[in-house]
């Protein structure tokens, strides 16, 4: 486990006080912003890593915990077993990702420390210190159950509030859980509990689901179009609209159905402000109904055209 001086993180030292922790804070998480660095993955990281240490050092009962920790002089990207600090179940059970209020991943040091749920959990002072609680009984971890969420394309691109309502032992509880723009499936949000009536946390599993005419391919989008026939055949200038908007797009004379027009960097960003493509997918579809006009168009049409695509 490699160990996190958040205080070398946020440039401030063991003695800085609260504000001025929120001020260097301010100053690193605005430099290192991923819209100032789009396409910068060191910067990206940084940006995480300071969002990291203020969860930390920002909550005083965090930032204690973690000073009784870091008093054994750990530097910054140390190597250190867990096991020998009383958490000897690390590695094993369930483990669980917690996540900031932007849906963002912590690293493993944070949730070794704060995190953990089911068969896992964050490390217990009693057991790091030999201390016991006053009926000589170790403390429980906390308690946790897991939901999922299935959400459209649209909602985890730009990101939704939900109103959930989940059955705890017989009661209905409802609450309200916030999707930041970005998730991607499988993805967990941590609830916490305590503001609605419930004694734990709930992880919700994200499942993202494909529309009649969208889906996804890891960050890219795959969208259909569907165009007449003679609109392939001759081309044509045909509106679409996308999940940032409507666009215009020129349909090339002679395109076939299945053929899939690329988009760089139009499709899905993630978390990370990672981005994908937009492929628009053609479908060639004849009208629902003809007139007979029309009908005789076509029967003219059959006649006329020799081209027949099974004989090649």
């Amino acid at each position: 486990m490699e160990y996190k001086d958040y205080y070398k993180v946020l440039e401030v030292d063991k003695t800085t006080s609260q504000d001025e922790i929120k001020k260097s804070y301010r100053k690193l998480a605005k430099k290192y912003h991923p819209d100032l660095h789009p396409d910068d993955e060191i910067a990206q990281e940084k940006f995480k890593e300071v969002n990291e240490a203020y969860e930390v050092l920002g909550d005083e009962k965090k930032r204690k915990q973690y000073d009784q920790i870091g008093q054994y002089g750990f530097s910054n990207g140390q190597q250190f077993d867990p096991s020998q600090f009383g958490f000897g179940n690390y590695g094993g059970g369930t483990q669980y990702t917690y996540t900031s209020d932007d849906g963002a991943d912590f690293s493993d040091f944070f949730n070794l420390i704060f995190g953990g749920a089911g068969g896992s959990r964050g490390f217990d002072m009693g057991d790091m210190f030999g201390s016991r609680s006053s009926a000589g009984a170790r403390r429980a971890p906390r308690q946790s159950y897991e939901s999922e969420l299935t959400i459209s394309i649209e909602e985890a691109y730009n990101g939704v509030s939900r109103e959930v309502s989940l059955n705890m032992g017989g009661v209905t509880k409802k609450m309200t859980v916030k999707i930041p723009k970005g998730i991607t499936s499988g993805k967990k949000i941590k609830v916490k509990g305590d503001k609605w009536g419930i004694d734990g946390d709930i992880l919700f599993k994200i499942n993202i689901k494909e529309s009649k005419d969208m889906k996804l391919e890891g960050l890219d989008i795959i969208k259909r179009v569907p165009i007449l026939p003679w609109e392939a055949a001759l081309g044509e200038k045909v509106v679409v609209q996308t999940l940032s908007g409507k666009i215009k797009v020129g349909i090339p004379k002679g395109t076939t159905g299945g053929t899939r027009m690329r988009l760089p960097g139009k499709g899905f960003m993630d978390l990370k402000k990672n981005k994908g493509d937009l492929y628009l997918e053609i479908l060639i579809v004849n009208p629902p109904s003809l007139t007979e006009e029309e009908k005789e168009l076509y029967k003219k049409l059959k006649e006329e055209v020799q081209y027949n695509p099974r004989n090649e």
